[in-house]
């Protein structure tokens, strides 16, 4: 699916004001898929319109130096590198270079893996997204120490991982054989949808026979370590399938971003319960009438979405999201200064 664009920022809301990004994209490796990055750059932009946005875009320009830090992005299920434009534009206006793993099986080009099987992959991905920057010589001067992860949705479940959190496919189907009705679309994804209608019973019935099938008796926790990852905000996350303790007390600094109407993840079982275990989690925002597609920025375009993906993705009544989104970037951006860059 293609996206319209939207872009604030900081003190970057009029795009003109904006630094322009250097961008440029690794080839797959036998490893894995292509890599895309953003990073500051002397060189001049050329300006291209996505949707409704102007963004000066320098391909495979030489990077500047920036603040030598770098932040890795998880996108969501479904998705890609340029729905997180706004964000990137930020972290760049910040100093900050930016590496976008595309997750395999699970791409706005290929979702034949979505779920536990991508959950999984997804974390040694964005590892080794860091792994292909440091070998990359033009990019020799970052440090990379220290890096800040961000992720959305199933990139949030990707950047708790990072963050020490342990998880199983059997804790993800024991959370839907309880709480089925009231997290279906956790549970089942898009492909369908209770409607209060006849058919919900056996919608509800065949979910769970193939929840069963798929995930139940895996109980061995999943988790990756990445020692180099020293800071994450998960942006509202698939999170009900991790062991609590496992967050209590995470090894890095945390921040959370939750939209209250977020109708794909209800925050009462994913951020909420997260941010209830943990002891030094930080609410960066909580957007009172975000939906789940709030943190997308470039916005969803409704007239590209199906039905039931507008549903979840689009923004509900009364949505400010020029405000909203200038807000979650600057306390993002801020967060990742504050945990990165007063460090040595």
């Amino acid at each position: 699916m293609r996206f319209a664009f939207l872009l604030v920022g900081l003190s970057f809301a009029v795009a003109t004001q904006a630094a322009t990004l250097g961008t440029l994209t690794l080839p797959p490796d036998a490893q894995g898929g292509p890599v895309t990055l953003f990073y500051p750059t002397n060189a001049a932009g050329q300006a291209e319109l996505r949707g409704d946005l102007t963004v000066n875009l320098a391909p495979d320009a030489l990077p500047a130096p920036g603040n030598g830090r770098l932040i890795a992005i998880s996108h969501g299920s479904g998705g890609g590198p340029w729905v997180h434009t706004a964000l990137a534009q930020a972290l760049v206006d910040a100093g900050f270079t930016v590496v976008l793993p595309l997750h395999k099986g699970d791409n706005w080009t290929d979702t034949g893996q979505r779920g536990p099987e991508s959950w999984q992959q997804r974390p040694a991905e964005v590892s080794r997204a860091i792994d292909r920057v440091a070998a990359d010589p033009r990019f020799a001067a970052l440090r990379l120490d220290r890096v800040g992860a961000f992720g959305m949705s199933a990139g949030g479940h990707t950047v708790l991982s990072l963050a020490g959190g342990a998880w199983s496919p059997e804790r993800f189907r024991a959370h839907c054989r309880q709480r089925l009705a009231e997290d279906f679309q956790a549970c089942v994804g898009l492909a369908t949808q209770l409607t209060g209608g006849l058919l919900d019973g056996p919608k509800l019935w065949l979910a769970q026979q193939l929840l069963d099938w798929k995930f139940g008796g895996d109980a061995a926790p999943r988790t990756h370590a990445d020692p180099r990852i020293a800071a994450i905000v998960a942006g509202v996350p698939l999170a009900a399938d991790f062991d609590p303790a496992t967050l209590a007390r995470p090894r890095v600094p945390v921040g959370f971003l939750t939209a209250r109407r977020d109708r794909w993840l209800l925050p009462r079982f994913h951020s909420d319960a997260v941010l209830a275990a943990c002891a030094g989690c930080e609410l960066l925002a909580d957007l009172p009438t975000g939906g789940h597609g709030a943190l997308l920025a470039p916005a969803p375009a409704a007239a590209e979405l199906g039905r039931l993906e507008c549903e979840m993705l689009c923004d509900p009544p009364g949505y400010d999201r020029p405000a909203m989104t200038a807000l979650w970037l600057a306390r993002t951006v801020d967060f990742f200064r504050r945990h990165l860059l007063a460090m040595p």
